[in-house]
């Protein structure tokens, strides 16, 4: 009988990969932990009777559905919001990245909208994310606001996040999630777009029935039970002598202000097919997008989440915690989009999972006043989940179970 390992963040003690694509049931259905307890419940993706994902079930659901109308109710719902006197008339949050660049892009010179581009910039911009960024905005032909909040509490917060939450992104997905519907409110202007729906890549299948966000995701009713970075509002406050005000920008309206708006926050993925590889050869055509110039750490690609320099730690924090590093979330949906087979998938996460994103990490924390050392052994294993991690005969840690069946308790 197999030995029963403790399981951290409420994960399912045992582990399963998706029979389709190289997903394991470890990944989190929510994108944002808001705090730090290891027995906390998590909701995980969804696998049914056949061992598949609900990212996979959600991919091919799209064969069936009729784009022509979806795209026919897509001018419907802009025809109510579109503006002839110049005014914006719907807002797209983004970075420049091939996801952003395509919405807005398409929104302004297929359908005739006027949208504001609205960033919430990366902490650590890197140099071809920042051109991408220029370049949306020029060769796009966008107006832009970016956003330039409070550096030092930035700092604090992604600081907080990694030694309380080991998710360095918190901070980046609070403010670029947030943001957009607050400063729509005070724009006046009620439309706001974002790309895919989360269920693309595991959330709830069910929430990928609508086009519409549940406002409750971008509002608050009481600020005692929000935490940043794993910490209370008040401890905030207290210990860290941070001003309530210095946090209003990482913070979403109150339920009572989005309810007083007429907001509606749609994902333009439910109107159109999206497809990832086919979105940046759009955005590389029509506003200059820019791979990396060199294969990301942790993946075999180029092209996704490389505005930020902390991005591929992020990915990192999520192999040590989850057991799932960039090369599952790069392939899986290359393998649902029929870009890579399965066996192609496992062959390169079995090369690449878990590589250490070493070409920015000192830079990194020298911004954030981290010790290297500190993050790679203390912070690092103590977030290591007994249930997913081991250590082997010659007392380096490994997974205990990997989709290419190289793990500890593998047989």
């Amino acid at each position: 009988m197999t030995k029963k390992h403790e399981a951290y963040y409420g994960l399912p003690q045992d582990v399963k990969f998706c029979t389709k694509c190289l997903m394991s049931n470890q990944r989190p259905a929510s994108t944002v932990e808001f705090k730090h307890t290891r027995d906390s419940k998590k909701v995980t993706m969804s696998f049914d009777a056949a061992g598949v994902c609900d990212a996979c079930r959600a991919n091919e659901q799209k064969n069936s559905i009729d784009w022509k109308s979806r795209e026919e109710r897509l001018v419907d719902l802009l025809n109510k919001y579109r503006r002839t006197d110049g005014g914006y008339d719907c807002l797209v949050p983004g970075s420049g990245g091939k996801d952003s660049a395509f919405q807005a892009h398409v929104l302004k010179y297929k359908y005739g909208m006027n949208p504001l581009t609205l960033t919430w910039p990366p902490i650590l911009y890197t140099d071809y994310g920042y051109r991408n960024f220029k370049n949306w905005i020029d060769i796009g032909g966008f107006d832009n606001i970016s956003f330039n909040r409070n550096g030092k509490v930035m700092k604090l917060l992604t600081k907080l996040s990694i030694e309380n939450l080991f998710h360095p992104f918190q901070t980046f997905i609070l403010g670029q999630k947030n943001l957009g519907p607050k400063l729509a409110a005070k724009f006046g202007i009620n439309l706001v777009f974002y790309g895919e729906n989360e269920a693309e890549y595991g959330n709830p299948i069910a929430d990928n029935t609508s086009s519409l966000r549940d406002k409750s995701f971008f509002s608050f009713k009481n600020l005692d039970e929000i935490y940043l970075g794993g910490v209370s509002i008040a401890e905030l406050k207290e210990k860290y002598k941070v001003r309530l005000s210095d946090l209003m920008s990482f913070l979403p309206p109150t339920a009572e202000e989005l309810d007083k708006s007429k907001i509606e926050v749609h994902y333009l993925g439910y109107y159109l097919k999206w497809t990832p590889q086919e979105v940046y050869y759009y955005a590389v055509e029509n506003t200059g997008f820019q791979a990396r110039p060199f294969r990301t750490q942790g993946t075999y690609s180029k092209y996704n989440s490389i505005d930020d320099k902390i991005d591929d730690l992020h990915y990192y924090t999520t192999f040590i915690k989850f057991g799932i590093g960039r090369t599952t979330y790069d392939a899986s949906q290359e393998i649902r989009n029929k870009h890579l087979t399965r066996e192609e998938g496992i062959a390169l996460a079995k090369r690449f999972e878990g590589e250490f994103p070493d070409k920015y990490f000192a830079e990194v924390m020298k911004y954030l006043d981290i010790d290297p050392d500190y993050f790679k052994t203390t912070l690092a294993d103590n977030y290591r989940s007994p249930h997913l991690w081991g250590k082997n005969d010659k007392g380096e840690w490994q997974l205990r179970h990997t989709v290419w069946g190289g793990g500890l308790d593998d047989k």
